[in-house]
């Protein structure tokens, strides 16, 4: 269990909530998916029942540092809470300057001010020290509440987090609910304990394979990164996306797999098309009869019966990673049937990633599924194991997992 809000004395002061407001905005610029503000808003409410100052920092995508770009700006995010909270969001024009100073002092007990994306700081991404230390003036109390981006050593995160001590420093409950939850997941899961592992490549996941491998009794491999295994098998994959020099370290997943009787699933057959467009020619193929000028970009109607088949029975399933290029409507299809299948077993289901969660909420699935966390990078480095450095620094304070 890790330190958190409820843990430490909090009452009238002023508290620095790191937040992940990193939402998905449409063509115009509003947020198409405000989860990550909504999942907030415990310990936000938490911290305005106790006559608070609060003060909430978060990056939105990459902006450069020193540039200001309305694209990359946190307003529609300060519009969202004031829907939500039903309270006037005092907002500044930067994340240490003038403006931040000036509305800081604005600020009154019970009431919220969010700075503006904190990656306008070329110090943020820097872990830097000084950055950190300016930050952490405006604040009595720091909680880090952003678990999607615990993976990262950055200074909000990080820095900021060692210039409180262990008495006014700790997880929000957002935060404390994702680590534990998979903290329950990798030590003593529900069996059959399927995987269902999808997305581009096999680079960003390939630690969390070796890992998934020793602890699942099933994987069902989907999306761009399945032509890898398939071409490490010695299929023929035309133009699909490929890392030729992670061939081996397929071959050596899967070989692992069978070693600890581990079932290991791969598209049977796949929707091909003459590129990638809305508007391409495209066919249903076996994965042995891909043409040498076409690409897949999708699980074939086989593969998602045969996948189908495969959750039948299990008692927890864990998938990150959409099946296929699922923004381009003719490739939606596998990523959309994979998730009504999770959504209608009965086993305890875990979303993990932004891409995945989005699957899931574009086919309307989403509500029915157990868990759906809030950061995809975060989440497979707890399942490979690792210490994130922004729970890492809160353990160092007294809390453990």
């Amino acid at each position: 269990m890790l330190k958190t809000i409820r843990d430490i004395d909090i009452d009238g002061k002023r508290v620095f909530i790191r937040c992940d407001f990193n939402v998905p905005k449409d063509e115009h610029g509003d947020i198409s998916d405000d989860r990550r503000i909504r999942s907030a808003l415990q310990t936000i409410r938490y911290c305005l029942q106790r006559d608070c100052k609060v003060i909430l920092g978060s990056h939105f995508e990459r902006p450069t540092p020193n540039v200001y770009e309305k694209k990359y700006s946190l307003a529609p995010v300060a519009r969202r809470l004031y829907q939500l909270l039903k309270k006037k969001i005092l907002t500044s024009r930067d994340v240490i300057g003038e403006d931040t100073q000036k509305k800081y002092q604005m600020l009154k007990n019970g009431r919220v001010l969010l700075l503006e994306n904190l990656r306008y700081e070329v110090g943020e991404t820097q872990n830097d020290k000084v950055f950190a230390k300016k930050l952490a003036s405006l604040a009595d109390v720091y909680i880090n509440d952003a678990f999607g981006a615990c993976h990262r050593e950055h200074a909000s995160i990080h820095a900021m987090a060692l210039e409180f001590d262990e008495n006014s420093r700790a997880a929000g409950f957002l935060l404390n609910k994702e680590v534990n939850f998979f903290s329950r997941i990798i030590k003593k899961p529900a069996r059959p304990f399927v995987a269902v592992v999808g997305g581009s490549k096999v680079s960003g996941k390939l630690q969390a394979l070796n890992k998934l491998v020793e602890n699942v009794d099933k994987i069902i491999i989907g999306g761009g990164m399945a032509f890898t295994f398939l071409k490490a098998l010695g299929y023929e994959i035309g133009k699909s996306l490929v890392e030729n020099n992670l061939l081996d370290d397929a071959r050596e997943i899967m070989k692992k797999a069978r070693e600890k009787n581990v079932k290991f699933y791969l598209p049977v057959d796949v929707v091909v098309a003459t590129e990638f467009s809305e508007n391409a020619m495209t066919k249903y193929l076996p994965v042995q009869e891909i043409p040498k000028d076409w690409m897949g970009l999708d699980i074939g109607p086989a593969s998602s019966r045969l996948f189908r088949e495969v959750l039948d029975g299990v008692q927890t399933i864990l998938w990150n990673g959409p099946m296929g290029v699922y923004e381009i409507t003719k490739f939606q299809r596998g990523s959309f049937d994979m998730s009504r299948y999770i959504a209608e077993s009965h086993a305890i289901s875990i979303v993990g990633g932004g891409d995945t969660a989005d699957v899931a909420l574009k086919s309307s699935y989403i509500d029915e599924m157990t868990f759906v966390s809030t950061g995809g990078g975060a989440s497979l480095q707890l399942l490979e194991g690792k210490d994130l450095p922004g729970i890492k620094v809160l353990k160092t304070l007294g809390g453990t997992l």
